[in-house]
């Protein structure tokens, strides 16, 4: 489980009203006879205290938590088909480097023209893809399908090449040929900006794999 690492920040306001509250009676109780300076006084600490008290509570409902995460089941490996070139090992290395690095990503699998290119990440048993209804949907359509929670999409069972407790899946498109698929330890944790980035390495992969495979014997 994730710990929320603005906890403490989000109760800062709630403990501070408390103590101010507290102060506040403490000192009318000990105060013999009441001025109107200190009436004047205390209504202003009386607001101020139900502002920070207010602030504290509508914190607590409205900055996001952080979602829990889960350490993946499988073991840790890199795996590259031996048929390709060196560049596009090294393309392939590089962009699975920086979605592991950079994301929620745990376990990245590229799918082209029905071969498993790479495995990278946290491995499942299973190496082979048989594409199911939602990767035949990505490569008909051309778009990417977000899972945001795996547990609520009964059509996770196709992954099974992916870390059974996979939390999240992003199946990206690379052309017409080929898929990357991308498995998270947390769910609803990709923002738009890393679909908009995962978008962005995939047409490079896309078009450095179009460009190999358009040459002999260089992925068949």
């Amino acid at each position: 489980m994730t710990k929320d690492p603005n906890r403490i920040v989000r109760l800062v306001p709630l403990g501070a009203g408390g103590i101010a509250g507290t102060l506040l009676m403490i000192n009318r109780v000990l105060t013999p006879e009441l001025t109107d300076s200190q009436a004047r006084s205390d209504a202003v600490g009386v607001v101020l205290t139900a502002v920070l008290i207010l602030t504290g509570l509508l914190w607590q409902q409205v900055q996001p938590r952080q979602s829990d995460s889960v350490v993946l089941e499988g073991e840790q490996g890199f795996e590259l088909s031996p048929d390709l070139p060196e560049a596009l090992q090294t393309e392939l290395a590089w962009a699975s480097h920086l979605l592991l690095t950079n994301t929620v990503t745990r376990s990245i699998l590229v799918y082209y023209q029905g071969k498993v290119l790479m495995r990278r990440g946290t491995l499942a048993p299973k190496a082979e893809v048989t594409p199911g209804v939602i990767l035949d949907r990505v490569l008909t359509k051309q778009k990417a399908i977000y899972l945001v929670d795996t547990k609520v999409y009964p059509g996770r069972i196709e992954f099974d090449y992916l870390p059974a407790n996979t939390q999240g899946i992003i199946c990206q498109p690379l052309g017409s040929q080929g898929v990357m698929i991308l498995g998270a330890n947390t769910p609803r944790s990709y923002t738009k900006q890393d679909e908009i980035w995962i978008e962005g390495i995939a047409d490079k992969l896309a078009n450095s794999l179009d460009l190999a495979s358009s040459m002999p014997k260089i992925i068949d």
